[in-house]
């Protein structure tokens, strides 16, 4: 089952609550879907405008862990949480002639945000901070430039 929540500001995109599959032992905060996503709503609009302005038709998605595979395929760590990842084709990227096949998404992984914050202040800091690491992937910018605007 999957939901959309439209948020209350000038973007054109919506929060998606995807059910998972995936059980993991919870040892950090635990939140209702519904917090959370009000906290994701909270974090998103921290984001300075000029950066905010770029989630227009950008899905964000929250699920609850990062399959398996995913993991995988970016060839992450298994001991190393995952916050977020962005999916499609960076701005930097795309052809005239070849416009992508699937809308630009970025993920947020409920579980890992829960595990690693101790406070909600800490998971809406971590999340704008997770959000804004998966525009600059749409945008194009390296980790490194990201590290060195603060974001790291």
């Amino acid at each position: 089952m999957c939901s959309a929540i439209p948020l209350q500001f000038h973007c054109n995109f919506f929060i998606i609550r995807l059910n998972s599959l995936l059980i993991h032992c919870e040892t950090g905060m635990k939140l209702s879907n519904k917090e959370f996503d009000k906290i994701v709503q909270r974090a998103i609009r921290r984001i300075p405008d000029e950066i905010r302005q770029h989630l227009d038709n950008i899905l964000i998605t929250v699920q609850q862990w990062p399959d398996p595979d995913l993991l995988e395929e970016m060839g992450y760590p298994p001991d190393e949480p995952l916050l977020g990842v962005y999916w499609g084709v960076p701005l930097n990227e795309r052809s005239a002639t070849e416009p992508p096949l699937y809308p630009d998404t970025i993920y947020i992984f409920k579980g890992p945000l829960e595990e690693m914050c101790a406070s909600l202040e800490e998971l809406e800091e971590e999340i704008e901070i997770t959000v804004v690491h998966e525009i600059a992937h749409f945008l194009g910018i390296s980790e490194e430039r990201l590290a060195e605007l603060g974001y790291d």
